[in-house]
């Protein structure tokens, strides 16, 4: 029986994958795994039962992942179940900065009389805007979220340039050929008309949009932010709008210096908020949290390396261990000391850590005990877990 700790509303189509047999939901201090959608997680001080944590999101900045890698805690996140919404999102935001849309409404309830029909009409023309069918959008980061807008604005009549160096084969198979692939990301804000930012915060991107960023766009140009606040420099694009060297921000992260500028939109966040996306997240974050728990293969963690092996033995033993030579090694010698034979095995690196799963023919339980305990005292060695098919 698994124990998992949930927090936040994470919606029940994927709670009920959790089949009451082997999963009980928050009944007990010792969670195996973690489902979560906003709850910080930072500071918090984890059971030694715990095996893993699933984001049902795309974003894991609430989950303190060094941490977790250091006590052989696997994350996951869920990458591109809220695709579609954001991706809409961005879209109507983009229609919303080409056309004074929310100003027009909020103006019209400000009327009142008999010929309110007639004030429409004479006043109206404040409200024009432009159309974005034969504008440029530039795309930076073509991942799920990225290759879907440009597809869809590119049927909608847009030019789409897009920028990517580390594109996936399979996303690249999903783009348009019709998309253009840039070279740099100065190209990319040389051409567009509007410019869509779809990466993820590290120590490279974080703060990417600065003066010199903005400097190279057009001056009637339209940034939009659905992927994280931290993307953009608060204060340089503040003096760009000042200066005019662009012509609007729009973004899904509130900051109170954003507010009360008319060549701000600032959303609250709703990039993910549909009900569909909500409930997408929730399936594949519970589906990746009992696949892992079950078989111990992973797919979609943010920090360990995937690991996805059928399991034909009786036994199987995953290992969670520092990524130093000779440990892979260790492990084998600790195996043959006992006489077990390996069935099959499978390492994989990625950072400063590696997993190692390894499948053995059936053991009596106070052997396979004592080898488990071998290893734990092994130099490098985070965490040992035993499946049993």
């Amino acid at each position: 029986m698994f124990e998992i700790k949930t927090y936040n509303a994470i919606a029940p189509e994927g709670l009920n994958l959790l089949n009451a047999d082997q999963f009980a939901l928050n009944t007990g201090a010792n969670p195996d795994g973690i489902i979560l959608r906003s709850e910080k997680l930072h500071g918090m001080e984890f059971p030694e039962s715990l095996k893993a944590i699933a984001r049902a999101g795309a974003g894991v900045n609430n989950v303190p992942v060094e941490e977790c890698s250091e006590a052989g805690v696997v994350v996951f996140n869920t990458p591109g179940a809220n695709a579609n919404a954001v991706k809409e999102l961005v879209l109507a935001a983009m229609i919303m900065a080409a056309r004074p849309i929310k100003e027009g409404m909020e103006w019209v309830q400000t009327l009142s009389g008999d010929d309110v029909e007639k004030q429409v009409e004479k006043g109206k023309s404040q409200f024009a805007g432009t159309e974005i069918s034969g504008k440029t959008l530039g795309v930076i980061g073509l991942g799920a979220i990225g290759a879907m807008l440009a597809n869809d604005a590119f049927r909608l009549g847009m030019e789409v340039i897009g920028y990517d160096p580390y594109v996936s084969v399979e996303t690249a198979w999903n783009i348009n050929r019709r998309v253009q692939k840039a070279a740099s990301i100065a190209e990319v804000l040389e051409k567009a008309d509007y410019i869509s930012i779809h990466v993820p915060v590290n120590a490279e991107t974080k703060g990417m949009v600065d003066a010199a960023f903005l400097a190279q766009m057009k001056d009637n140009a339209v940034l939009l932010n659905f992927a994280r606040g931290e993307l953009v420099n608060t204060a340089d694009m503040l003096t760009a709008l000042k200066e005019k060297s662009i012509r609007k921000y729009v973004t899904d992260f509130a900051d109170e210096a954003l507010l009360h500028n008319d060549a701000i939109i600032v959303m609250p966040h709703l990039g993910a908020s549909t009900e569909e996306a909500e409930v997408n997240c929730a399936i594949m974050a519970a589906q990746t949290l009992k696949y892992f728990l079950e078989t111990g293969n992973i797919v979609n963690s943010v920090n360990f390396p995937g690991v996805d092996i059928a399991m034909h033995s009786p036994i199987r033993l995953t290992i969670v261990n520092k990524n130093i030579p000779n440990m892979v090694g260790q492990i084998s010698s600790g195996l043959a000391k006992y006489f077990i034979n390996i069935e099959d095995i499978l390492n994989r690196s990625r950072g400063n850590y590696a997993y190692t799963v390894i499948d053995i023919a059936e053991t009596e339980e106070a052997v396979l005990a004592e080898v488990v305990e071998n290893f734990k005292k092994i130099d490098g060695i985070v965490n040992v877990r035993i499946i049993r098919r």
